[in-house]
């Protein structure tokens, strides 16, 4: 019987040897296929035979799924029938659930985020509490994936929520119904100062584009602006569909947006806007920096090539790939690479080498030679470079985040504070007056040093490395002759928790207040606390005010 099962298991295998997708393998590829997949068949038939333990099949075919796409692009995945909800997640923003977040913390789950006016917050759930129980159900060893998932579910349908606060005494429960939960990627809109409108979207989501229109009618309507700034740093991407929408509320109509290039003729596509475009003439800058990718490379690409507004932040990461998604058996899915996008100019932003990836899933870059990069002209005859990513028309540099607030928010010190603060404090002041005073950070200080789990090691990074040296050193002999330089490094690198708060204070307090901010004011508050000193902001509202310099980037005669 057994034998059987696993010959049911192999059929597919020998049978896509028969498939019309394979139809255009040449006669050498066809025989290499047919012979692998033999030698797997009788390999898997041995082992079942011969093997001292029962084999787990299911886990031996997905490794060998996962094997098998390693072999190609980090973007191609294979989605199984329990991940199916993040992935739709991902791509729509929108789930059932109570607008919670989880992570695990001192091997306990504890709510991360809330989102506002959703159920959780709106229950009295908050950032810090620990989950116990969900209907119930004791989660006690459980992944963020598995609480997730239990958070999730039908809208209006309840859910029996068992979680503690350091603060109680004992434990609470409550019950919270379900509500369909969609993030708005719009986090948030404004007018800056000289009437320049403020737009920041978080991700190319289902309806984004929508939400971009409804922005820009009510500008126009109650606050007519001069000049707009479009912010899409950490924006990752999405449906490229609502971006190429959200590009026709920019650009004339029939303009060329996008060219859509594979292997396969059948995915070749281009795209035109369709509509008038509601802001044709508005100065405009676009702000990206390392993190924006893909729909974001694409959005801002467009505009630089035809020359519709000015680029500022830094260098794209640089994905320029197309993913389609194929239904496969049992309700799994193909996230699969099948083409490069190209923009107006003709570049192809992709800078990320797809015939592979590492083990650590990193980006690779290719290192071209100078005079060997692809250069490409805008509308205005201004020259672009393609293959790396947007390269922006003003560069501003970011400034470093120093190893202390590295490793404070890797370990939840900044969180634990917060969230201390504000079973302390129930108010504060609003995120555009909040200040963090002397007396909050010497508070702060003190938190870190009388509580044994915040006397963190901020070097422990290159601690590990020294240490790791030192032992390749000891086995090859030499350690001897160089025992007193390693010495002397280790005194240098143990880490001065006094020294280190004081000198990176500036720092620090910024990452501090957005922590102590966003408990009082979710995610809004955070933006705009730091639009009050964001060195890229200001410099695009330093641009949009200089009609001369703006028309002079641009090439405009």
């Amino acid at each position: 019987m057994k034998f059987i099962r696993l010959i049911i298991v192999i059929i597919p295998l020998v049978y896509i040897c028969q498939s019309k997708a394979l139809s255009q393998l040449s006669e050498q590829q066809y025989f290499i296929l047919s012979k692998y997949l033999d030698i797997f068949n009788s390999l898997l038939n041995k082992l079942n035979l011969y093997y001292v333990d029962t084999l787990n099949i299911e886990n031996i075919m997905k490794n060998n799924i996962s094997c098998t796409l390693k072999q190609l692009d980090q973007y191609t995945e294979y989605i199984s029938k329990e991940n199916s909800s993040d992935f739709r997640f991902q791509t729509t923003g929108q789930y059932g659930g109570i607008g919670a977040s989880v992570s695990i913390k001192n091997d306990k789950i504890v709510v991360s985020d809330t989102y506002e006016k959703m159920p959780a917050s709106l229950a009295g759930v908050i950032p810090g509490d620990e989950i116990l129980s969900i209907n119930q159900k004791d989660i006690n060893g459980k992944t963020t994936s598995f609480v997730s998932k239990q958070l999730q579910g039908q809208p209006n349908t309840n859910i029996k929520l068992k979680y503690k606060r350091s603060c109680w005494s004992k434990p609470k429960e409550t019950i919270i119904k379900r509500k369909h939960i969609r993030i708005n990627p719009v986090t948030y809109y404004g007018i800056l100062k000289n009437e320049i409108g403020y737009i920041c979207l978080s991700s190319f989501s289902a309806q984004s584009a929508l939400d971009i229109k409804k922005v820009l009618i009510f500008f126009k309507k109650n606050h007519p602006i001069k000049a707009l700034i479009f912010d899409i740093r950490n924006n990752g991407g999405g449906i490229i569909t609502e971006c190429l929408e959200i590009l026709n509320f920019f650009l004339p109509k029939k303009k060329l947006l996008l060219i859509i290039k594979g292997k396969n003729k059948q995915v070749y596509k281009t795209f035109y806007t369709t509509e008038s475009p509601i802001e044709p003439d508005l100065p405009l800058v676009i702000l990206v920096n390392e993190n924006s990718a893909s729909a974001s490379e694409i959005l801002s690409g467009a505009i630089q090539d035809t020359d519709r507004g000015i680029i500022v932040g830094t260098n794209t990461y640089g994905k320029g790939t197309v993913q389609s998604t194929y239904q496969l058996p049992y309700g799994t899915q193909l996230k699969l690479t099948t083409a490069k996008y190209y923009i107006p100019s003709g570049r192809c932003i992709q800078s990320i080498n797809c015939s592979h990836k590492n083990e650590k899933e990193e980006k690779i870059t290719y290192q071209t030679p100078n005079k060997l990069v692809n250069v490409y002209y805008t509308d205005h005859n201004r020259p672009v470079i393609g293959g790396k990513g947007i390269l922006p028309d003003i560069i501003i540099k970011e400034e470093k985040i120093p190893a202390i607030v590295y490793y404070m928010e890797t370990n939840f010190t900044f969180f634990d504070f917060a969230v201390q603060w504000k079973i302390n404090n129930h108010k504060i002041i609003s995120p555009l007056k909040f200040l963090l005073k002397k007396n909050i950070y010497d508070e702060f200080k003190k938190f870190i040093k009388t509580d044994t789990q915040q006397n963190l090691n901020f070097k422990q990074k290159s601690k590990k490395v020294v240490n790791s040296l030192k032992n390749i050193v000891k086995s090859e002999g030499y350690y001897d002759k160089v025992s007193h330089e390693f010495q002397a490094l280790e005194t240098k690198l143990n880490s001065n928790l006094i020294y280190d708060l004081d000198f990176y204070k500036s720092q620090i307090i910024k990452h501090l207040a957005m922590h102590i901010i966003k408990q009082y004011y979710f995610s809004k508050g955070q933006i705009l606390y730091k639009l009050q000193n964001d060195s890229t902001i200001n410099k695009a509202i330093e641009v949009l005010q200089n009609k001369k310099l703006y028309n002079t980037i641009l090439n405009i005669k």
